[in-house]
């Protein structure tokens, strides 16, 4: 019995091709700059357009467009070991690793499989921001943040900061139908010394077609949903066709959940945004409830897109603290710890201020009613 465990648990040898993105100038590897839209040869200063990095890989023989890393499956544990091409070291990565790069040679491994047939991107949007504009963001997180504890946004407590691009299913929907709510209208006026008010209760509808273009979700379990919908909104209009050479420089995950899984999310999403449009929408009323709707939501076309992030990783106090940055816009957003002593010394403050403030008043109406 020992002996079968021990066989399950054993390494199991596969070829895995991974694409390799590689200066045309030196044959060094190289980058995609977010600053520069380029990609930047960190050796020879060389820099390149899509289009020239097409050119060259289009005329690069098969044997340098990639290369096959010998792969150790541990089916204990679900890593992968790959093997740098480069430099001979070690490469280790999981299941759901599309794109990693060595970090003793910064060789770029595109894992090929990861990234073909049904999980080949559609669409991807280049990082245009670069990992020091999260390291500003987070060592900024302290202004207004007056709770914060003290030096927890000293660059030292990064544990660790990776650009990801992370899977999304992009969604276009068609919701029509129509809404039902009890609107009122409220009139007040004096007459005398007294003061009417008067409402009025109507039934409303509401109805109409809405488009909703590239509603996007998180693709990935392996990442938080609420931070990833807290980063949107990106800009649509600058995402382009899928090319491997954008992952150059990056990390990239490929999806784990299906769009038939996800399709959920993106209709409730549109289902409530229509229903507060088509709410908004009756104007004239101070106080609108919806009672009931009918709403059909159809699939119009889905795109799979590549979406950049700065993922942060922050120890303090033996806690680990998730932040994200928005690759391409710098929205930059996670949970903040509280200082227990700044928030117990905030509350006392507040307190006493608003009883000075309430005292005063009190005083100064008594003194009012006595004259």
């Amino acid at each position: 019995m020992e002996d079968k465990n021990q066989k399950e648990k054993e390494p199991v040898e596969t070829t895995e091709q991974a694409l390799e993105n590689r200066c045309p100038a030196c044959r060094a590897s190289i980058s995609f700059n977010p600053t520069a839209g380029k990609w930047k040869c960190a050796y020879c200063g060389s820099e390149f357009t899509l289009e020239e990095m097409q050119k060259h890989s289009d005329n690069a023989s098969t044997e340098e467009k990639s290369s096959k890393f010998k792969t150790k499956k541990d089916n204990y544990d679900g890593y992968v070991n790959y093997k740098c091409e480069s430099c001979g070291a070690e490469i280790i990565a999981d299941e759901q690793t599309a794109a990693t790069f060595c970090v003793y040679c910064g060789n770029t491994a595109i894992l090929k499989s990861k990234l073909s047939g049904e999980f080949s991107p559609d669409k991807v949007i280049p990082f245009k921001k670069e990992k020091q504009a999260a390291i500003d963001a987070f060592k900024g997180l302290s202004k207004g943040r007056p709770l914060m504890p003290k030096k927890f946004n000293d660059i030292s407590n990064i544990e660790k900061i990776k650009g990801v691009y992370i899977p999304f299913w992009l969604y276009d929907l068609n919701v029509s139908g129509d809404i039902v709510m009890n609107g009122e209208i409220v009139e007040t006026w004096t007459s005398g010394d007294t003061r009417y008010t008067k409402t009025d209760t109507f039934l409303v509808t509401r109805g109409g077609t809405m488009d909703f273009s590239n509603i996007p979700v998180d693709a990935s379990t392996r990442f938080d949903n609420a931070i990833m919908n807290t980063i949107e909104p990106f800009d649509y209009s600058e995402m382009v066709p899928y090319n491997h050479a954008y992952l150059s420089g990056f990390y990239a995950e490929k999806y784990d959940e299906t769009s038939e899984k996800t399709l959920k999310e993106a209709t409730n999403r549109a289902h409530n945004t229509a229903k507060n449009l088509l709410r908004d929408d009756a104007r004239m009323y101070s106080a609108k409830v919806i009672t009931s709707d009918n709403l059909n939501i159809k699939e119009k076309s889905k795109a799979y897109a590549m979406l950049p992030v700065w993922m942060v990783n922050v120890k303090f106090n033996n806690k680990m603290h998730t932040f994200a940055m928005n690759g391409q816009t710098g929205e930059f957003i996670g949970n903040i710890p509280l200082d227990k002593g700044k928030t117990i010394l905030y509350t006392i403050m507040i307190f006493a201020i608003s009883l000075a403030i309430f005292i005063a008043i009190s005083y100064f109406a008594f003194m009012g009613g006595g004259n």
